[in-house]
């Protein structure tokens, strides 16, 4: 409205997602990732945190600043020199690749870096599957340069998210991979999320928010059998449909 006279350089800082109860530990990444001209990054990591708060500090737009307080006693696992003590800023819209694979890749926002992360352990360990990790960080800006190198490389994508599957942002990022890779793909790019429902309380968590079965269930009915496993949950297109029209 000002043609670029203007600024704001607000940074709201918001922690979202598990352990806060009932109702409270939903993740709205997506509802404010809607809102044009906001930016809106999700670091889990302690050395992407730092590095993406201090370049939302010295940038001249509003950024929304999401943070997961279940991951407050994880320490630094990515980094091999941990956080530098250091000045540094990391670029809001560059996804991380945390681990490098060949066979699929696992797209990550949010504390579902670390059910990914399990996930893949468990592919490599039981079924030779290896899996690469990209942690978005980010959900606008988003550069999909190295999102579209590491689909192109192994053809299938999983996305998953601690926000309910209906309206994730990761929906949007699927839908934008399939139209970038569509030729390099095996099939679809496959989201999940945490069910449609509202956030229940901490003893049922397990129930709501995706789980490293549920990527293990995914990758086996929809993008690449593995061979003598045993589905824990209903990942069919049809118990999607179902699900849908119930509005659950």
């Amino acid at each position: 409205m000002s043609a670029g006279v203007l600024t704001m350089p607000v940074v709201v800082r918001i922690s979202v997602g598990a352990k806060y109860g009932a109702q409270h530990s939903q993740d709205f990444s997506a509802l404010v990732a809607h809102v044009p001209g906001l930016k809106v990054v999700y670091p889990v990591t302690p050395y992407d945190a730092k590095g993406m708060m201090n370049s939302a500090l010295v940038g001249t737009d509003p950024v929304i600043f999401f943070e997961s307080q279940k991951l407050y006693d994880i320490g630094e696992m990515f980094q091999a020199d941990g956080v530098p003590e250091e000045y540094y800023e990391i670029d809001l819209s560059e996804p991380s690749v945390k681990r490098v694979g060949t066979d699929l890749t696992i797209v990550t926002l949010g504390p579902a870096l670390y059910t990914a992360v399990t996930a893949a352990d468990e592919l490599a360990e039981r079924f030779g599957v290896s899996a690469e990790i990209v942690d978005l960080r980010s959900a606008n800006p988003l550069n999909y340069d190295l999102l579209v190198g590491s689909v192109r490389k192994t053809g299938k994508v999983l996305l998953v998210s601690e926000a309910v599957e209906r309206g994730n942002i990761m929906q949007t990022v699927a839908s934008n991979l399939t139209r970038i890779c569509f030729d390099e793909l095996d099939g679809p790019p496959v989201v999940v999320g945490s069910r449609n429902w509202i956030t229940p309380a901490p003893e049922q968590e397990a129930m709501f928010f995706a789980q490293p079965s549920w990527l293990l269930d995914s990758v086996h009915e929809e993008i690449l059998p593995l061979p003598g496993y045993q589905p824990t949950t209903n990942r069919t297109t049809g118990e999607l449909m179902r699900r849908s029209r119930l509005g659950i």
